[in-house]
């Protein structure tokens, strides 16, 4: 099981990687056809890691998974559970962001899994998929989607 891990995890670095390649020409986004830089109102909106998205992360929600990060998040909720998804891939993820900023300032693990309990639910779930799926959700969450919290 560990190696099926591992070797999951070593794809999606792999696929991060790969998709950096395809920023090469982000050199040349800020220049005209003659190679000369384009004025810009202000430097920071020009920086290519300037993302909408990523605004929220000063209130604790970390930016939108990559696509690997994306899949991989959750293929594993579906092995938990195929419920905890239930075919709705955007709330599955808005809800494990929205867990990433709940667990921000919370630290019990306890407290984590039982918040994580309340947040996941679903059609034959309404009161939580219980302490031990919401254990294995927590961790996909951590792992793949807020790993430094």
């Amino acid at each position: 099981m560990r190696t099926h891990h591992t070797l999951t995890i070593a794809a999606a670095a792999a696929l991060l990687a790969l998709t950096g390649c395809a920023d090469a020409d982000a050199d040349h986004a800020g220049k005209s056809d003659e190679g000369k830089q384009k004025p810009t109102a202000s430097a920071p909106a020009a920086t290519p890691t300037a993302d909408p998205e990523a605004a929220p992360s000063g209130a604790g929600i970390p930016p939108s998974p990559a696509p690997a990060q994306r899949t991989i998040y959750l293929a594993t909720l579906n092995k938990i559970d195929p419920e905890i998804v239930n075919g709705n891939d955007e709330k599955a993820i808005s809800r494990g962001l929205n867990q990433c900023q709940s667990m921000k300032d919370e630290k019990d693990p306890t407290k984590r899994v039982e918040s994580t309990n309340r947040r996941f639910i679903g059609p034959n779930h309404p009161e939580g998929f219980g302490p031990t799926k919401a254990a294995f959700i927590l961790a996909a969450v951590q792992t793949n989607l807020c790993p430094t919290y």
